[in-house]
């Protein structure tokens, strides 16, 4: 038959990969946007200064761990209280609306493994929707083509703001920094007093390490 045929020819292998890999997008998506982001739990308070002073000895040691004055747990270092969420998420980064979660210290990694997919994803129907595009001067052709073209079209948007939002993430990584510390860095104690622009800088390897390792 012609699937045999196809298949014998391998070109059943590449919208299989395709489909796998929205399957995955997907998948991560929800992962993400379900999971604990790391929220900060009332009983977890026991034992939170331990180790701060060895992690980064470079912090103030007049700056003390403070509560948080809407859920009244102890902030860890880098926490930051959610009022979308109701929680103080551990390593804060952002509320993310499309999410509806936070992005944090435990689904951080997960969300740039997402955002990876999502963009091969958006590469690959983009390079699909442009070759089946044949493009000519006529109303004809624009009547027969209109929904390839508005679905090229909102690929290419998708695909910028994803790569933008990508490479932002990358680059915040390889510093060991969050939005909100990027954002926020003259509003926050910690930053403020500190003698260095990010004390929790150690190196673009070592901070790639640690973050994904």
């Amino acid at each position: 038959s012609d699937l045999q045929k196809q298949e014998e020819r391998g070109e059943l292998l590449q919208p299989l990969i395709f489909v796998l890999l929205v399957l995955c997008s997907v998948l991560l998506y929800f992962k993400v946007s379900l999971m604990d982001p790391g929220f900060v739990k009332p009983e977890e308070e026991e034992g939170e200064d331990k180790g701060q002073g060895v992690v980064i000895p470079q912090i103030p040691g007049d700056i003390k761990l403070r509560r948080c004055g809407y859920c009244l747990v102890k902030q860890p270092m880098r926490a930051k209280h959610c009022q979308l969420c109701q929680h103080c998420v551990r390593r804060y980064d952002h509320h993310c609306p499309w999410l509806e979660n936070c992005v944090g210290e435990r689904n951080h990694p997960l969300f740039i493994a997402y955002l990876s997919v999502q963009l091969v994803v958006l590469l690959w129907g983009g390079h699909v929707a442009w070759s089946g595009l044949y493009l000519e001067q006529s109303w004809e052709w624009l009547q027969h083509n209109i929904f390839l073209l508005v679905s090229f079209l909102l690929i290419f948007i998708f695909t910028i703001v994803v790569l933008l939002l990508l490479v932002s993430h990358l680059y915040l990584i390889s510093c060991n920094t969050t939005t909100w510390e990027f954002m926020s860095h003259h509003r926050i104690s910690y930053l403020r007093h500190s003698e260095l622009e990010n004390p929790f800088d150690q190196g673009i390897v070592l901070n790639l390490w640690r973050f994904f390792c």
